[in-house]
């Protein structure tokens, strides 16, 4: 017969080998700790978007760019230091929309208020994306909570794990594919273009001086390229200057987006080269004639970005503000 103590030890490891239910992810994961967490999430995301119609996209902006980096950790959100520079400040986040930042401040402010110390920055993000997704005409989709904010934010760590505007399309793949996305989820999630801008400066190289026997990209259609060489003239003297990346309906969640590429209205190189490549080119032409299959697909892709490299337990912590690690509260 075993003994109290053995008994004691089987107890211990099997609690040590599964971890309490709390540590999971569910949709649910603040029903009892936090309970207004949906809707005072509604209300903020409500608010702030019928100011800044633009917050949708920069938002969403914000989101896939935190999750490429060390995995959806609220990492994007840290400020810089004397001594670290964070991940916002990598040139390829500068431009990052400060109304992006300004919600989720907003919503942790007030979630503070209600239950303090509870829910995560990361959660706040990845909540806030689904619900602009859904407020401007996108697909509704799941988001699992109970991820924890994570404990570094380096802006050396970005480059090489977002895409850049001026990559070839087998490095873009190759960059989704190392993270687990095939091609048709990459399609799919460059689909979130159909909101938003892009400045000047990303795709300049398009409109002025393209090659010797072209002055703009032939890519383009030509009147598409005129209006955005007036509308760029002046990009070096002011970099603000920007286009939306949907000229049709830039404030509408919608598969005009792939529509556009088909016409040679795609803004930028990475965008216009995906109606060509004969990786890409099928999805595309999927996606522009049939929406509800973009945004089927497009949902599935942001559920399984949403969960990319989480943190959990010690591996992380819910900071009290979103722009500060809780440990630099201390020093």
């Amino acid at each position: 017969m075993a003994s109290p103590v053995h008994n004691l030890l089987v107890l211990l490891l099997f609690f040590v080998s599964f971890p309490c239910s709390n540590s999971k992810l569910s949709v649910d994961y603040y029903s009892k700790t936090c309970p207004q967490f949906a809707s005072i999430m509604e209300q903020i995301v409500s608010d702030k978007q019928i100011a800044s119609p633009t917050t949708a996209a920069g938002v969403l902006r914000l989101f896939f760019h935190d999750c490429m980096v060390e995995g959806c950790d609220g990492s994007l959100l840290i400020t810089s230091t004397s001594f670290n520079r964070a991940e916002r400040d990598a040139e390829i986040d500068q431009s990052i929309p400060g109304d992006a930042f300004d919600l989720v401040t907003r919503a942790k402010t007030s979630l503070e208020l209600q239950c303090p110390g509870v829910v995560s920055c990361s959660d706040i993000l990845a909540t806030a994306a689904r619900n602009l997704v859904t407020m401007v005409g996108g697909p509704y989709y799941r988001v699992l909570l109970g991820r924890k904010d994570g404990l570094v934010s380096n802006a050396s760590l970005v480059q090489g794990n977002i895409a850049q505007p001026t990559m070839a399309m087998s490095d873009i793949i190759s960059l989704f594919d190392s993270k687990g996305f095939s091609v048709q989820e990459m399609v799919a999630l460059v689909g979130a273009h159909t909101i938003g801008f892009s400045h000047c400066k990303e795709f300049s190289h398009r409109l002025f001086n393209f090659s010797k026997t072209s002055k703009t990209d032939p890519a383009y259609y030509p009147k598409y390229a005129e209006g955005l060489m007036k509308l760029c003239a002046n990009y070096t003297k002011d970099p603000t200057m920007s286009a939306y990346n949907d000229v049709m309906t830039p404030g509408k969640f919608d598969n005009m987006y792939y529509k556009n590429l088909q016409r040679g209205l795609g803004l930028l190189a990475t965008d216009q080269a995906l109606s060509v490549d004969r990786r890409t080119k099928p999805f595309v032409d999927l996606f522009a004639a049939n929406e509800t299959a973009f945004f089927e697909a497009f949902a599935h892709a942001m559920e399984k970005v949403s969960i990319y490299k989480i943190k959990k337990g010690k591996m992380g912590e819910v900071r009290r503000r979103c722009d500060l690690f809780n440990a630099a509260k201390n020093d």
